[in-house]
């Protein structure tokens, strides 16, 4: 699964549940789509553990 947020916060919270629901964080990319501002997009890799 691919998790794309604006907000790193909850990006983090949000991924917390993912893993209590048995989803593993295999990687976690930041973009900078607006550069010259504070903006950055991350974008994460999410794999369901068996």
């Amino acid at each position: 699964m691919t998790y794309v947020s604006c907000n790193p916060a909850t990006m983090a919270r949000d991924i917390k549940l993912y893993q209590e629901l048995g989803y593993e964080l295999k990687k976690v990319q930041p973009v900078d789509l607006f550069p010259q501002t504070h903006h950055v997009e991350c974008v994460s890799l999410l794999v369901k553990c068996s």
